[in-house]
This record gives C-alpha cells, sequence and structure tokens, in this order.
C-alpha cells in the first residue's frame, strides 16, 4: 500500500496539460451559467450592490457640500436637509447590505447544490473506463472542496464585481466631474496596477494548480489508507504510510505557503497603490486649494475617494488572486460534469427513444419477453492497441442456456463478460442480441435486463431489507423474503436481532463475507433479470453454503441466458457448456464430460483441484482424528 504515496503510481494530474496557462474567461462564463439560471435572486443581488456602491459614492459629496456651505455662510447650514440626507442613505445602505447577505448566501447554495447534482449525474452516466484511470480520492476532492471553492466565487465574487465596478466608475465620475486634472492625478495609478496584476496572475495560477493537484492526492491518501487500514495492519505497514502521507503534506505545504505568499504579496501592492494615490491628492489637492483653484470640502471628498476608490480594488484583487486559485478547481469540475461517457446510445437510437409510443422502431430496443440468443461474430477487445485481451472470438448463447468461462487469471474471462453486458465495446467484431447489434439497441434495456452477482459485491449502508430491494426497487416485503429464502439468505437474516431490518454498517461491514455474498445473490433472484452473471459468486462462502445456493439457483437460471466465471470447477459441473479461455481465446467448449474425454486443459485444471481438494481433506481428516 506504501505504493499508493508515489507519485509516479498516484499522479492525478494526468490531465493538467490541457489547462489553460491564464484565465480562462470561456470557463468562467459556462460556470457562470449556474448563477445566473437564478435570475431573480442574481438580479436583487446586483441591485444590493449597487445600490450599497451608490450610497458610499454619496458620503463624501454630502461631507463637501456641507463643509463648502460652512465655509461660505457658518451658522447658517441646515442641518434638518443634511441630516435626513445622511440618514437615508444609511438606511439605504443598512437595507442594501442587509438583502445581499441574505440573497448571497440562498444564491451560494443553490449553485453548489447545482454543480454537485450535475457532477453526480454526469458520474452515473460515464462508462466503466472513466473510473479506470481516476482514483477515488481525485473525484471526492472535485465533489467537495472544489465546488465549495467554485459556489463561493459565483455567488459572492459576482456580488463584489458588481459592488466594485459600480464603486470605481462612480468615484471615477464624480472626481473628474468635481476636478478633471485631480482626478487624472489619481487615476494615473491604475496602469501601474493592471501590469502589476497581469505578473502576479501566473505565478498564482500555477502555484494554486499544484496545491489543488496535491489536495486530491491527500483526499486519496484518506480514502486509501481508511478503506485498506486492515491489510496494513496484517502486513505491519503504517510507518511505511505515515512516511509516504507525510511526504504528500510536505508538497502540500510548500505549495500552499507559495501560494499563499504570491497573494500576500501582491495585495499590499495595491494598497501602497492607494496609499500613493492618496498622497498624491494630498499634495496637489492641497496646492490647489492655497491657489483657490478647488474649495477644501472638494478636497476633503477627493481624499475620502482616493482612499475608497482603492476599497474595491482590493476586495477585487483578492477575488482576483481566489479567482487564480480557483480556476484549477473549476478546469477539473468542468472536466467531470462535461465529460462524455464512452460507451453511450447512438443519435439513432436516442431518436428512436423519443419517438411516441406505438411507432415502428421501438421493437428494435427490445420491448419483449425474452432475449433468445446472443452472438459475438470476430470479437476482439484491447484495453490498449498494443495489449490485446480478446482475440477474435466467436459464440453463440441461447436462451436457457448455463454457459461456464474457466481459465487462467488475466486470460480474458471477466472482460468477455463485460464485453456482454457492455461496459465495454468491442475494438473489432460484433456482439448481436436476437440477431440485431447491440449497439443499436438501448443501452439502459440492455443493463436493465442484466443481473450481476460478484466476487465481493458491493453491500450499501442501509439495512438488509433495503440491499435486496436494490434489486427491484418496488417490490414489496414478500417479494423480498421471497427472493431471500430463494437465495438460501433468509434463516441467517431472521436469526439477526432485527431480521431483515438490521443495520449493514457502511459497505456491510458487520456482516461476513459470506451473508453478504448471500444478500447479493437475493438482489439478483429478486430483479429477475433475462441475463445472468455470476462472477466468482460462491468463491466467499463455505461449502455447504455453496451447495445450498447452488440449489437454490437452479431454477433462477432456468428459462435465462446465464454466465458464470469459476476457478472452483467443481461448482460448474452441470453448466450445458463449459468455454476455456487462455491468453483471449477460445481453446475448449463443450460439457464436463466431453472436456474430461478429451483430456485437454480443462481435463489438467480440474484433476489439479480434484487432487488439491483430496489432499486437503485427507489432511483435515488426519488432524480430526
Amino acid at each position: 500500500m506504501s505504493d499508493f504515496f508515489d507519485d509516479e503510481n498516484y499522479n492525478d494530474g494526468f490531465e493538467e496539460d490541457s489547462y489553460e496557462h491564464g484565465m480562462n474567461l470561456d470557463l468562467w462564463r459556462r460556470l457562470l451559467g449556474y448563477t445566473l439560471s437564478y435570475r431573480v435572486e442574481a438580479s436583487i443581488l446586483g441591485v444590493c450592490a449597487v445600490t450599497t456602491a451608490i450610497s458610499e459614492i454619496a458620503f463624501p459629496l454630502i461631507t463637501r457640500a456641507v463643509i463648502d456651505q460652512v465655509a461660505e455662510s457658518g451658522a447658517a447650514l441646515n442641518y434638518w436637509y443634511y441630516g435626513s440626507l445622511y440618514m437615508g442613505f444609511v438606511a439605504l445602505l443598512a437595507v442594501s447590505v442587509g438583502g445581499f447577505i441574505w440573497f448571497g448566501g440562498k444564491l451560494r447554495t443553490h449553485v453548489s447544490h447545482d454543480i454537485r447534482a450535475d457532477g453526480f449525474a454526469n458520474l452515473q452516466r460515464l462508462s466503466f473506463s472513466f473510473y479506470d484511470f481516476r482514483p477515488v480520492g481525485w473525484l471526492m476532492a472535485r465533489m467537495t472542496s472544489d465546488v465549495e471553492r467554485l459556489s463561493n466565487i459565483l455567488a459572492w465574487g459576482l456580488l463584489d464585481l458588481i459592488w466594485g465596478c459600480t464603486m470605481m466608475l462612480g468615484i471615477a465620475v464624480a472626481m473628474l466631474f468635481m476636478d478633471v486634472s485631480l482626478g487624472l492625478i489619481v487615476l494615473s495609478v491604475i496602469p501601474v496596477l493592471a501590469w502589476i496584476s497581469l505578473k502576479f496572475q501566473r505565478m498564482i495560477l500555477r502555484s494554486a494548480r499544484e496545491v489543488r493537484k496535491t489536495n486530491s492526492r491527500i483526499t486519496g491518501s484518506f480514502n486509501e489508507s481508511i478503506m485498506g487500514v486492515r491489510t496494513t495492519k496484517a502486513f505491519v505497514k503504517e510507518a511505511e504510510n505515515l512516511k509516504g502521507f507525510g511526504t504528500l503534506t510536505d508538497t502540500m505545504f510548500s505549495a500552499s505557503v507559495l501560494n499563499k505568499i504570491q497573494a500576500a504579496l501582491y495585495l499590499p501592492l495595491v494598497l501602497t497603490l492607494g496609499a500613493v494615490a492618496s498622497g498624491l491628492a494630498l499634495v496637489f489637492g492641497g496646492l490647489e486649494v492655497i491657489w483657490g483653484t478647488i474649495t477644501a470640502g472638494t478636497l476633503v471628498a477627493f481624499l475620502a475617494y482616493a482612499r475608497h476608490f482603492f476599497e474595491p480594488i482590493q476586495e477585487l484583487a483578492n477575488w482576483f488572486a481566489e479567482m487564480q486559485m480557483a480556476q484549477a478547481s473549476a478546469e477539473r469540475i468542468i472536466s467531470l460534469i462535461e465529460s462524455e461517457p464512452e460507451i453511450q446510445d447512438s443519435a439513432d437510437v436516442r431518436s428512436r427513444i423519443a419517438a411516441p409510443a406505438g411507432t415502428a422502431g421501438l421493437a428494435l430496443d427490445g420491448y419483449h419477453d425474452r432475449i433468445e440468443q446472443i452472438r459475438l461474430e470476430g470479437v476482439s477487445f484491447a484495453y490498449e492497441p498494443e495489449h490485446p485481451v480478446l482475440k477474435n472470438v466467436d459464440l453463440t448463447i441461447n436462451q436457457g442456456e448455463n454457459i461456464a468461462i474457466v481459465g487462467s487469471t488475466g486470460g480474458g474471462k471477466s472482460t468477455l463478460v463485460n464485453l456482454i453486458c457492455r461496459f465495454y465495446e468491442p475494438t473489432a467484431g460484433s456482439i448481436r442480441i436476437d440477431g440485431v447489434d447491440y449497439r443499436e439497441r438501448s443501452l439502459k434495456w440492455l443493463q436493465s435486463n442484466l443481473g450481476i452477482v460478484l466476487q465481493s459485491s458491493h453491500i450499501f449502508g442501509g439495512t438488509i431489507r433495503e440491499n435486496i430491494r436494490y434489486g427491484r426497487l418496488d417490490a414489496s416485503d414478500q417479494d423480498v423474503t421471497d427472493a431471500a429464502r430463494r437465495a438460501c439468505a433468509h434463516d441467517f437474516i431472521v436469526a439477526m436481532e432485527k431480521g431483515y431490518d438490521t443495520e449493514v454498517g457502511e459497505g456491510g461491514s458487520k456482516l461476513s463475507a459470506g451473508q453478504k455474498q448471500l444478500i447479493s445473490f437475493a438482489r439478483a433472484v429478486l430483479a429477475d433479470p433475462k441475463i445472468l452473471i455470476m462472477d466468482e459468486a460462491t468463491s466467499s462462502v463455505d461449502t455447504v453454503t455453496e451447495k445450498q445456493i447452488q440449489r437454490g439457483m437452479r431454477e433462477l437460471l432456468r428459462g435465462r441466458i446465464s454466465l458464470v466465471i469459476a476457478h472452483r470447477l467443481s461448482t460448474i459441473r452441470d453448466a450445458d457448456r463449459i468455454l476455456v479461455i487462455e491468453h483471449g481465446s477460445i481453446i475448449e467448449a463443450g460439457n464436463h464430460d466431453e472436456l474430461m474425454q478429451v483430456q485437454g486443459r480443462y481435463h489438467r485444471l480440474y484433476t489439479q483441484q480434484s487432487l488439491s481438494q483430496f489432499t486437503k481433506e485427507s489432511r483435515s481428516w488426519q488432524s480430526a482424528s
């Protein structure tokens, strides 16, 4: 397990080369669609931001008017007028700030929900091949911390953008209206600010990507450590795991410190430029007051505006730095949401499914009671072109046949079954169901007619009843009980404290391996599939339980196509046909008696297993004696 922490073995940065090196505005426009889908909330948020900016712009103008009127007429100041005006803008500011806090939080929650929903929905659509190269930690980081960061940007960042732009535009117009030359002097620092922003953009983005990439690895390491804790303790590898995890956290620490240093340097530079602008306003404005070009009130207003002008710039600079860091998250989220399944219905199939009920092409999608035949014609497959897994396989399976598949590990047994299930598609040749290429049929139809029992089937958190009902969600309690009886699971279930309502724990942690397998059998029985796949399905149960299951499964297998992958050859003696697969090809086919007479590969495998089993039983008998 220590290899997990080796960067060469665990690298979630496989997609990095495809990312933009600078700000990707098209990417942010696509993400902004999540915000704009809530037009009412976004509009109210925009109005609150503009109202807040206008209120803040009004205060220096009121102060200017008060100072100039006092200087001109002394005690003749209209206190009620200016007091009411000031309090009116204070009340308007309070309402608008409360509004953007309320609607900003509401919008952020909506955006976070929608991004997660789209991401999870697409994860359900994606093909098996997508998960072959994406560690669990990579996916977990996308759906948690990355989504949280983006939702903050798309809600509060939008608010600050509207508020900041309104504030800066209003202040610039007010300064130029009061005195053009002094206004231009204060605004002269903006080109310098733009140049500094462009310089820091690339640096912050580069370090942010490293932070996000390492964070994914750390998330994955947590998941891997928890899932493999028993193996870790059994082989006493805690120290090696801790060392590897320490390497990851050190990398995360270094990347995070560099990123924060860059952001910390950027923001003070903005503050410094603001101070320079205020100094310029004070120096040149003071001279203009002495010369009589502007009033004292105008100078006070300029100083306030020079200070306030850079407040939104500081806030936007903060969000700008955050956007640099969040772009790495945005790129990964979009890549997840927009990933296309490698295996999906063709345009023709989709249009046929969308056609009104009863039209002529729907029969092609297999809406009938039985699947009569599956035929493989010249089927080849390779995960990588230079390493073929299956080579030119021809096979016909008729309705009601029980086909057993045996052979050496890595010979292509599971791949053959995966192709029939259309988890992958042939790289050459075709697979036909009742004479029609299965790529011309609905993917949902085929896989909804599948029942699969794996060597270690997944048990979901919840009760035993809920896990069995997963095979057919509309099943009654009686249906669940009947399925458990047929799968020989009923006796051990009723013996438990709460029976069918017993909580199984995460991943079925409260059940034995055999009990989990019996529940998965019951789930398959309840689904009543037209095609039943069993991949080493009885390897986790003892011999007595296995015989009980076989008796219960005979009726389940009757009348449907079934494929059984088995290493324990004694369990498949009654199969209608046994296929021996080696190096991607079917080298022998026939029933048990026929293959034993041939005395080929199957005969050797069966003889070796029988001898091994006999030796084991003899030793057990001698020990008991």
